[in-house]
């Protein structure tokens, strides 16, 4: 399932963000808004595709640390190519159910439009435990089936798109982070345009 997905971005990482502008442009100017990232805090951004959550926060934070991860490498070739300046990015080829780090690393992580292509969500998010600092949080952008469109997107996926894996309603995201040793402190679902339902979920280490 991964290397499915993997070779599909790999093929389309030059049109990428042409093809999907609007989009990205605003489910992810919403999520920097919404996450309240702090210049501080040390970011995690996983499968973090051609750099645009990178490029977008630096414009508003240019001295924030972050290191971007992904197994596409022709999406990360995009990435290097868009930031090739800037000290305090890092880009790495790695997988989210395989992060290349075996103690905390980070006070946060961030996986936008991604997780409904994680073939073992649960193994993800014990790999986001263990790479968070403590009291870090993650904050996770996805499509939602709580909306009409995503649950027909995911229908229809599942029998065209083998990459596909599944989308959640929020209530199955935040089941799964209580179960992977999340506390969440709030979600939010959201609207972009008529068709994009999305959901957002922030959730911290431990119990306090």
């Amino acid at each position: 399932m991964e290397t499915l997905v993997q070779q599909q971005y790999d093929r389309l990482a030059k049109i990428y963000d042409q093809r999907w502008q609007f989009y990205v442009s605003n489910t992810l100017n919403f999520l920097i808004d919404w996450a309240e990232i702090r210049p501080k805090e040390m970011l995690l951004d996983v499968a973090c595709g051609t750099g645009e959550f990178e490029r977008l926060l630096i414009q508003r934070n240019p001295e924030q640390r972050i290191i971007g991860v992904d197994f596409s490498a022709q999406m990360l070739a995009i990435a290097h190519t868009k930031h090739k300046d800037a000290a305090n990015l890092t880009f790495q080829l790695a997988s989210a159910s395989a992060l290349p780090w075996s103690t905390p690393q980070f006070d946060a992580v961030v996986c936008a439009n991604a997780f409904h292509y994680f073939d073992k969500p649960e193994t993800v998010l014990a790999q986001f435990a263990q790479v968070l600092n403590p009291g870090g949080r993650v904050i996770i952008l996805d499509w939602c089936r709580d909306f009409w469109f995503c649950q027909v997107c995911d229908w229809v996926l599942g029998w065209l798109d083998p990459a596909h894996k599944r989308c959640y309603t929020e209530a199955e995201l935040r089941g799964l982070l209580t179960q992977g040793g999340f506390r969440v402190v709030r979600s939010q679902r959201q609207r972009f345009g008529w068709i994009w339902g999305l959901m957002v979920v922030e959730a911290w280490m431990g119990d306090e």
